[in-house]
Formats: structure tokens, sequence, C-alpha cells
């Protein structure tokens, strides 16, 4: 079996974070406590036989214990704001004191003993044996200081002076056990939740390998054409929608005349510059071999016009260490969306515009300027 401080290493952060939230709960129930406590013993005091002396009641009884408890529990909450460090250290010794201190008063009653097993399965709830041992050696500290007490030691008897200790060892080792199989819970649901991340990453990462085009990073023409149809959709609806399409010229005589490696680093150059152009609400992707096709949404003709002029106009400019230094162009062709044009129809005039531009002296932008 591994240590605690091996299996601590195991425990969630989240989960250590919670135990600061479990000790202020602590703290409040210890007031409960407290409180219930004072008022049930002027409740037997007032309507049951009590042989106590007025002022031994509310001296013995009601005042020390009462200030006692109160004092340990103001100077947790005092410990847990300023020495989070040592907070466990003194809620420890509170519910220690707090639960002798009841015993103590109430020493006429059997049962009363139990409530020292409370701090020991409270401590269970931090899941660290060597928490659990600390509480223990609280409690047979507490055990022992009230055997100084000769009227207390004089009520046991010798089944309830062996007995006690006997019942603190058993609830510890009870506790022990439970912390032992908690962390091993633990344990496996960290196993559990590290491989549903990985598996989650994973996804992720086939998710957006099926979506994009692993040379140009761009949508592939699967998604394309999904986020195509959405955007007809709300072009429908009164959004505004222009569609490019962007080839590049003689772009086989590259891959014939300095091969394919080449022609991908040209790939990859024209698609980071669409990229830097366009705008975070537009939609770029590489449709096929070296046609790209852009999605542009709530612009103006003119300001999409604008836009791929720009992505013409950088590509034309660029030199390419590749290619001798010499420059590369592409032909465009652009459309806007109006109410008359269904989906297919939209893309087979954008793609007929491509071609004009092509049949008509490349490195161009041929448009059908209809209003958006």
């Amino acid at each position: 079996m591994n240590s605690s401080a091996e299996h601590s290493k195991h425990i969630p952060r989240e989960y250590e974070i919670k135990h600061s939230k479990w000790l202020r709960k602590m703290l409040h129930a210890y007031w409960v406590v407290v409180i219930v406590h004072f008022l049930v013993q002027i409740g037997c005091y007032l309507f049951l036989k009590y042989d106590r002396a007025p002022l031994d009641f509310i001296v013995n009884v009601l005042f020390w214990p009462t200030v006692l408890a109160v004092f340990c529990i103001l100077l947790t909450s005092y410990m847990d704001r300023k020495f989070p460090s040592c907070s466990f250290t003194t809620m420890s010794i509170t519910s220690t004191v707090i639960a002798w201190t009841i015993i103590h008063v109430n020493y006429d009653i059997r049962i009363m003993p139990a409530i020292c097993l409370l701090p020991i399965f409270a401590s269970v709830l931090f899941y660290d044996s060597k928490r659990v041992w600390f509480i223990f050696s609280l409690q047979v500290a507490g055990y022992g200081l009230l055997l100084l007490d000769p009227v207390y030691r004089a009520y046991l008897s010798s089944f309830d002076m062996v007995s006690i200790p006997i019942f603190l060892i058993l609830a510890t080792y009870v506790a022990q056990i439970i912390v032992t199989t908690g962390i091993e819970v633990l344990d496996d649901l960290q196993t559990s939740m590290n491989a549903k991340e990985d598996l989650i990453v994973r996804n992720a990462i086939i998710a957006k390998q099926s979506k994009t085009d692993g040379l140009t990073n761009l949508y592939n023409q699967s998604s394309f054409k999904d986020y195509y149809e959405k955007a007809f959709e709300y072009a429908n609806l009164g959004m505004s929608l222009h569609l490019a399409l962007i080839d590049i010229d003689d772009f086989k005589v590259i891959n014939d005349t300095y091969g394919h490696r080449v022609g991908d680093i040209i790939l990859e150059k024209v698609s980071l510059i669409i990229q830097e152009s366009i705008t975070a609400s537009d939609i770029a992707a590489r449709y096929g071999g070296e046609e790209f096709a852009l999605l542009m949404f709530e612009q103006s003709f003119e300001q999409a016009y604008d836009l791929v002029e720009l992505i013409r106009q950088k590509i034309s400019l660029m030199g390419h260490l590749e290619l001798g230094g010499a420059s590369i162009t592409v032909s465009i062709g652009l459309k806007g969306y109006n109410l008359d044009l269904s989906k297919d129809k939209l893309f087979e005039d954008v793609d007929a515009c491509l071609y004009a531009a092509k049949r008509t002296g490349k490195n161009k932008t041929v448009t059908s300027l209809v209003p958006a």
C-alpha cells in the first residue's frame, strides 16, 4: 500500500481546493453544536432534575465550556484567514476541545464519549492517513487530560477505562480503511479523467483534421460545402453574402517545371495571404487543387471586391525564391447573393466569372455586379 503522501499526488487539484470550504462548513457546524449544547443544558436545568447549584451550573456548565468553545472557534476562523496552511491543525484541536469539553460536562451520560469519534470520521474527508492519525492522537490526549480529573475518573468503571481507548483505536482503523479505499477510488477516477481528456483532445484533433486541409490549414471542400449551405440559409433571411473563387494561374506549369514540393510551398503561401487578408467572420477554404473558395459576410459588394483585389495584388507582388524570384498570379470570380439565385446557381455563376478571368488574360477579378 502506498503512503498517504504518494496518494495525495493523485488527488485532483480541484478536490484539494475544496478542503478550505469543508473547513469553513465544519466551523459553522461547531457553532451549531455549541449553541445547541448551551440551550439543551438550560432546558435540562429548568425542566429536569439537575444535581448542581445554580452558581455551579452557570459557571462550570454554561459559562466556561461555552467561552472555551467559542474562543477555539474564533481562533480557528482567524487562523484560516491569516494562515491557511495551519487551518487543519487548529480545526483539529478545536474539534477535540469541543468534544471532550462536552464529554466532561456530561460525564454522567454513558453514551457521551462517542462524540470524540466525530473528529476522527470528519478527518476522512481529507483523504490523508497522517491527518487521521493526528486526530486520533488528539483524542487520546483529550482522554488522558480528562482522566486527571478525579471526579470524572471516579465515575468511570474499569470497563469504561479500557473500552474508550479501544473504541478510539477501532474507529481510527475504520477511518484509515475508508481513506485508503477512497484514495484508490480517486486514483481510478483520475486515471479515467485523464483517459477521457486524452480522448477529447484526440477527437478534437481528428475533428479539426477532418474539416481542414492538411497543407494549407484552410477548411477543406467538404467543410466549405457545409458552411456554404448554412450561409445560404442565413442569406435567405437577409444576411449579406458574397462568394469568390480564386485559382492560381498556370499552376500546372509550376508543378511540371519546379516539382510538386515547390507547388505545395506556393499553395501554402497563397493560403497564408488569404488568411491574413480576410476578416474574422469570413470563411476561406481550399476547394481543390490550386483553387480556393471564399465566403464573405456582412459586407457591401464594393467591400468584397476590394478584399479579393487586395488578395490578388498581394499575391502578384510577392516574389518566390523557389521560382527564382518570379511571382505568380491568380484569377478570381466574384458574385453577391440575391433572392433570384439558388445555391447551385450562385456557385455556377461565380465559377463562370472565374473562367472568364482565365480566358481574358488572367491576373484579374471578374464579377457580375448584382447588388447584394
